[in-house]
């Protein structure tokens, strides 16, 4: 043991000094590069979501357990948790994931997704990844929820496909964001038809940010009209909704 951890260092510190590979998030020199291409700064600069939170969507709350909004307006994905907010450097490690194509960051994700959505995780048959569209697959090479989905735990079901090419949905206003996803998923028949209990099965859908939700909700539908009982949402990173 003792002889692994010198080995490991003396191997960060010839990958350093010889490559001075940066952080992906902040750009500064990682000193233990074998561990990954986030400095351990950044990792523990993510600020976690704020308590207490809304039963429903995860949002921060002033006390009630479930928000106003969300009592006005119920949706089908019935519990949500993130991470944190989409903002500062956990916006900064999302991106480094996604568009600089760093699949060693999500693992790392993953683990504090799994603290985020502990109780979520417990109840779930499987875990669903929200899909790519198959243009954008081609272009980035992989969907960045699948691969957090498959470091959470239980069994993951790519049980969606995206039949609809749309915009990013941060990227347009909030009031255009449902009908952007509006019947722009739907099952994958052929894999549905042969796994054994679904009807009444709890699913966990995942993805990296959660905007206004109308993605997961659309997500959501799709798995319901499959017979799943229970869609709760765990994300990376959740857009806040300020009153």
């Amino acid at each position: 043991m003792i002889l692994a951890r010198m080995a490991t260092t003396c191997a960060n510190a010839v990958v350093s000094a010889l490559l001075a590979p940066a952080c992906a998030s902040c750009h500064a020199v990682l000193h233990s590069p074998i561990d990954g291409c986030v400095c351990r700064n950044c990792w523990g600069d993510i600020r976690r979501m704020p308590l207490p939170i809304c039963e429903a969507c995860g949002d921060p709350t002033d006390g009630p357990p479930v928000c106003e909004r969300c009592l006005l307006h119920p949706r089908l994905v019935s519990r949500a948790r993130a991470i944190g907010e989409y903002d500062g450097t956990l916006r900064g490690v999302i991106h480094a994931m996604k568009y600089q194509r760093r699949f060693s960051i999500a693992p790392g994700l993953a683990e504090l997704m799994r603290d985020a959505g502990r109780d979520l995780l417990r109840r779930a048959d499987y875990i669903v990844p929200v899909p790519l569209h198959p243009r954008r697959l081609r272009a980035r090479g992989f969907n960045q929820a699948s691969e957090m989905a498959r470091h959470l735990g239980p069994p993951v079901m790519e049980a969606i496909c995206r039949t609809r090419h749309t915009p990013p949905q941060v990227d347009l206003p909030a009031d255009r964001r449902h009908a952007n996803v509006h019947g722009a998923f739907r099952r994958r028949r052929r894999l549905l038809r042969t796994l054994p209990g679904l009807d009444g099965a709890t699913i966990v859908l995942v993805d990296d940010v959660s905007t206004t939700g109308s993605t997961l909700d659309a997500c959501a539908a799709v798995l319901k009209e499959a017979g799943v009982e229970d869609v709760y949402a765990l994300t990376a990173a959740r857009v806040v909704t300020r009153p």
